[in-house]
């Protein structure tokens, strides 16, 4: 049986992984939204990538205002380094959802 000692020195603290796993939603529905955007838009290549820098910007501005407190290091282990690290299947999500809606709207112009 594991003593309160034991329980306090756990590395994976639940309302820490609570919380950043809120973080990763934020992130995901960011770069999903920026996708549709520039799906909606007609942005190609650079310019939708550009699109999906500015979100990412500006998603970490509000986590770092709003939900760190501008203190990040804080709340997250990486601090702003990873705060703004959208995650590579964020990237992917984008582009897939770039894709799609380029594709619903422009396609058949």
């Amino acid at each position: 049986m594991a003593t309160t000692k034991e329980e306090k020195a756990r590395l994976i603290y639940t309302p820490n992984v609570l919380h950043n796993s809120s973080l990763y939603t934020v992130k995901f529905l960011s770069s999903c939204f920026a996708g549709a955007t520039a799906g909606i838009l007609g942005l190609e290549n650079w310019s939708g990538f550009a699109l999906f820098l500015a979100s990412i910007l500006f998603s970490t501005g509000c986590m770092y205002v709003i939900n760190c407190k501008s203190r990040p290091t804080n709340y997250v282990a990486g601090g702003v380094k990873d705060l703004v690290n959208p995650g590579q299947d964020n990237v992917f999500s984008f582009v897939l959802v770039w894709t799609l809606f380029y594709g619903i709207v422009h396609v058949y112009d």
